[in-house]
């Protein structure tokens, strides 16, 4: 099983070159925060993700992919 901590860093690290904190909530669960770092404009905010699936890289992976997926849908959907 993967640590909190090193799930956190590899989806921290899954958003580049945009900013991203991960923060584990009282429940288990991440507040992921994606953000731009010269602007600090918040580009996505998910609030309770749970961890009980997020057991082997194909399924980080895939969090990230739709997450970034979801981040470009608001991005077109306000130009």
């Amino acid at each position: 099983m993967i640590s909190m901590l090193e799930l956190r860093h590899i989806i921290e690290c899954g958003f580049l070159p945009f900013s991203c904190t991960c923060t584990a909530n009282p429940d288990g669960s991440l507040m992921i925060k994606v953000f731009d770092p010269s602007s600090g404009q918040i580009e996505l905010l998910v609030t309770a993700v749970t961890t009980e699936k997020l057991t082997s890289s194909r399924a980080i992976v895939e969090l990230i992919g739709e997450l970034r997926s979801e981040m470009a849908a608001r991005r077109t959907s306000f130009a």
